[in-house]
Order: structure tokens, then sequence, then C-alpha cells
């Protein structure tokens, strides 16, 4: 038996997408199942770049097809870039592996900056490059500096005739020791300020293209590079001043999407292979999964990796529903970039409480999934970094709703060329957003949407009288316990809304919701013992953290999806 709700390599067929894309992803299972669980654990053991997947992805034009704007497809009707249909790619990809994803992500970030520009030259390159099979990079980051971009150390020297000569050094670059294209941030050697900001195009190839080592002890090849005296010609420049600056935001904006869709790959694949060890297993006479903490951890984790789903592919409806006049996209972005991914660790958290040693085995996909799923919270800007983003749609999320038409599911063979004409990278305090309310009304006859909606009034009461003053707003380890609140509510505000346009299980829905009353409590308790926390605000904590509403009979019921996983799904041999 099958799970709907979950990816199933032997039965998935995305029948809501097109023809080409859906013969396209079905190669990709099919690629990798052949290949078989063997390969894919040695390669991953033995740090094996996976040229196989490339060579793949290039007879298959899959990267081309999936990458190319329709606006530089060359009149290809297949070629587009449609965020539902890369996200079904970004999910299949983590759930063999992150290596395989993280080629494909690097690809997307790389392309941001040349999909964003107007210089027809480099966009003409760029569309040429992967056809033939190349992938990209995005050469942001630097050594002493992580991603903080005002403070660039690549200098770019002009040289006369129209380009310039950069020198300086690249870190943490994914795809640098092949890429055929690096999107380079730098900043004029004779420009002060933000005008002096370039973005360029860069070929791993050229002789003054100098890589030095892979940074990360993996089977992906996180580069160092470094650049000598390297001709930057006129037609290389992609941004420049501002719109540079902008381009770099923009294209994270656009790239950090799929770590959810990452994340919740790689929990489908390690819950498979969890629920089904755990069943097999007999401990003192019983099964494992007859241990009533045993059932509760795998309920939860099961229950956790819906809600990522939902959640995820909802935010996808407005990724693809974006305008100048809706920009809602950009609070659910860097929801799913930190609230799933954060998610997905507790997922393989509790899955690993289950399978204890087992998750050690060299020879498992849980052993590489309880690594790599550190990796995506930490990608694209921290968890901090993310919930600071957050914070700053509170106001207007929470207290000035505005009219907005309803956003449908889009599944719809459409180029979502939005996303590379989103314009300066500000201005988020004054995106408005729908009544969230609506949705939690919707479901308030659910016991445990009821009950947490008690908490996300009590929320918003809260910032009304009791605001975090002027001493708060400057500790940032108080508005990050504020903002998991926060991020809280919007959660299930998407959940709820993907749960009515599929018609989710009422009981796995309530189950979903019993996780988020345990987790506000979590989170109004930790406030509470904030050092800055002041006393009306820790009374607020203290009286509303609740209790979920128990129901023996809906949990069981829910057991019982989760049990039939046991044997549902194990790779190709």
């Amino acid at each position: 038996m099958t799970d709907p709700l979950l990816f199933h390599p032997h039965t998935y067929d995305p029948a809501h997408l097109d023809d080409t894309s859906r013969r396209l992803l079905r190669a990709t299972v099919d690629w990798f199942e052949q290949r078989g669980k063997r390969a894919l654990v040695d390669s991953y053991n033995h740090h094996e770049w996976y040229a196989d997947f490339l060579d793949f992805a290039a007879k298959e034009g899959l990267f081309a097809t999936f990458l190319t704007p329709a606006a530089d497809a060359g009149g290809d009707p297949d070629k587009r870039w449609d965020t539902a249909r890369n996200a079904a790619l970004s999910e299949i990809l983590g759930f063999y592996g992150l290596g395989y994803w993280y080629t494909w992500q690097v690809t997307v970030l790389g392309l941001g900056p040349v999909w964003q520009s107007g210089n027809a030259a480099a966009r003409a390159r760029a569309a040429a490059l992967l056809d033939e099979g190349h992938v990209t990079a995005f050469g942001l980051s630097e050594r002493p500096h992580g991603a903080d971009i005002y403070s660039t150390d690549m200098l770019l020297t002009p040289d006369g005739e129209g380009g310039f000569r950069a020198t300086g050094g690249k870190y943490y670059i994914g795809n640098g020791n092949v890429a055929g294209l690096v999107s380079v941030f730098g900043r004029r050697a004779d420009v002060e300020g933000p005008e002096g900001y370039v973005f360029f195009a860069a070929d791993s190839r050229h002789p003054a293209y100098r890589l030095v080592r892979n940074v990360v002890n993996a089977q992906m090849y996180v580069s160092e590079f470094r650049l000598a005296d390297y001709p930057v010609r006129a037609e290389d420049v992609l941004h420049t001043g501002q719109a540079a600056f902008d381009a770099a935001l923009n294209t994270v904006n656009v790239g950090k999407f799929n770590l959810c869709t990452a994340s919740i790959g790689i929990c489908e694949h390690a819950m498979y292979e969890a629920v089904t060890h755990a069943h097999r297993r007999i401990l003192y006479g019983r099964r494992v999964t007859d241990f009533p903490h045993v059932r509760r951890e795998l309920t939860d984790a099961y229950a956790r990796l819906v809600a990522m789903k939902l959640f995820s592919d909802r935010a996808v409806d407005y990724f693809r529903s974006a305008g100048p006049d809706d920009r809602r996209y950009l609070l659910f972005n860097p929801m799913t970039k930190m609230k799933v991914t954060t998610e997905g660790e507790k997922v393989i958290d509790l899955l690993w409480d289950v399978i204890a040693a087992k998750g050690f085995e060299a020879d498992t996909y849980f052993d590489k999934a309880a690594k790599d799923i550190r990796g995506l919270p930490k990608l694209e800007g921290t968890v901090h970094v993310n919930l600071a983003l957050i914070l700053k749609f509170l106001p207007n999320y929470l207290f000035r709703p505005a009219e907005h038409l309803p956003v449908a599911t889009r599944r719809d063979p459409a180029d979502d060329e939005f996303l590379f004409r989103q314009g300066p990278a500000r201005g988020l305090g004054a995106i408005r957003f729908h009544d969230w309310r609506i949705p939690y009304d919707a479901y308030a006859h659910v016991p445990n949407v009821a009950r947490f909606r008690e908490q996300a009034d009590g929320l918003a009461a809260l910032l009304a009288a009791h605001a975090p003053d002027e001493a708060q707003q400057r500790d940032l380890d108080f508005l990050l316990t504020l903002g998991q609140l926060f991020a809280l509510l919007v959660y299930g505000q998407l959940i709820l809304e993907q749960a009515e346009l599929t018609g989710l299980d009422a009981d796995l829905l309530d189950e979903i919701f019993n996780l988020l009353v345990r987790d506000f409590s979590g989170y109004a308790t930790e406030l509470h013992g904030k050092a800055a926390t002041s006393d009306e605000q820790a009374a607020w904590a203290l009286a509303h953290v609740r209790r979920p509403v128990r129901d023996a009979d809906r949990t069981a019921r829910v057991w019982d999806r989760v049990v039939a996983l046991a044997g549902a799904y194990e790779m190709n041999p």
C-alpha cells in the first residue's frame, strides 16, 4: 500500500504536469532506481563526484528544460521556469541524496543574476551552456566575510576598453570545479559605495580562474576559487551598481525555496527506511513498533513531514501568482527556508531515536540523511537571519489585513517570469496580507486547530498590549523566540489553506495541530525564561501554555497510516 501524501518512486506519476515534465521527472526517478542503492551509498561514502548524474541530466536536457525561461528558450515550448515542476524535481533529488540536489540548486543560483540581466549576449551564452549540459555556480560568499556582500574583496579594475580585470577569491562555491558559467559578485576598485557593485559572468575553465580546493568533506564539490587578473569583457557584465546588489538578494529569494523540498525528499526516504526497520525488528519479544513511545515518535515524525509538504506546496502557489502588487511570497519564502528545514531536522531526530544504532550504518540511506539534513537550515542564510527577516512582516500580517483575490492552486505550464523582475530588494514592511484568521475560522471545528487558535489570538493580544520596548527590539535573542511564535501562525495558515484545497483527512490535520499546540507552548515557555522578558510578557507566556486535545482513536487511525509505510518502499539494490 502506498501513501498518496508521500513521494513513492514505484508509483510516481505527476499527472498534474505536462507530458514533457512528467517524462523527465519519471526518467530521473528511473535513473536512480536502475543505478540502485549500492551505487548510491558507495558513491556517497567514497566521496565520488556525481559525474554520472550530470551525464544523465545533460543527455536528457533536464536542466536546460527546467531552468531556461521561455524568453530565452528559442521557441522551445517545453522550456520555462516553472516553480511547480522545479519543486517536484528538487524533492526527487533530495530523496536520493543531497549532492544531486546541490548541483541542481547551485545551478539555479548561478542562473539567477543572468536571467535578471538585460545582457542579451550573456543570456544567450547561458542558454547555450545549459543545452550543452553544463551547470552554473553562484560566486557570492567569501572566506573572511561569508555572505556579507557589503564587504566583498573581489575587486574589478577598469581596463580602459569597457571591461575590467578582476582579482580576488570566493569561498563555499558549489559547482565551482566545473561550472561553465559562474555569476561572480564584486566591486569596482575605483568607485565607492553601492554604485561600485558589479555582477559578472566568469568561466571556470579560463586560465585566470584558479580552483584552490574543495572546502567540505563530502561527495559534493564546494569550492574555493581565485581570480587573478581575470579579463571581464563588457559582454560579461550582468549588473552594475544597486542593481547588482538587488540581483544577489533576489537570486537568493528564488533559490532558497528549493531547500524546503530537498528537506522533504530526504525525510521521505528516511521515513520509509526507518519505519520498515522498526516494524521488522523484535526486541524483548515485541515488535519495536508495539512500544508506545515508538508509536508516538513515528506518528509525530509522519505528521511533521506531512505538514512540511502541505506548507511548501501551498507556498508554490504564492510564488507563481506573485507580481508587483502581490509580494506575499517574500514572507512564505523564508518560512520554507527556516521553518520547513528545521522541521526536517526534527523528523530525522524522531526517526533516529527509534532506529538508534541502525542510523549510523554506512549501507543505509538514513546515515546520509542524518548528516545532510543539518545543512539545509544553514544554507542561503541561517535560521536566525531568516527569522529576523520574517519578523519584518509581523505588524502588517497580524494587524493590517488587506483584500486579495484568492490564490488558486498553480500547476499550469506557465513561465514564472516575475521572479526575474522582482525589482529593488526593499519595502518588505509595506507588503500587505489577507486576513490570517480566515483559514483558522474555516477549521474551527477541528479540536486542535481551535486550541491553537486560542494561542494565536493570544499572541496578537500580547503584541497589541505589551509589544517589545526599545531595548527588547535590540535584543535579537529575545526577538528570535518571538519570531518562532509568529512563524507558527504563518505555518498553520498555509497548512490549513492546502488542507482545504486537497481535502486532507481531518484526523491527520488534527494530529498536525496537536504538534503546533505543543510547539507554541514550548516557545512560550522559552519566552518566559528570557532575561529580557517583562513581567507582563512572562505572565502571558505561562497563561498561553496549552495541552493539545487528546483523542486516542484519532491518533490510532493516524498510526495506521504510519505503520502501513513498513515495507512499502525499499530502493532497488
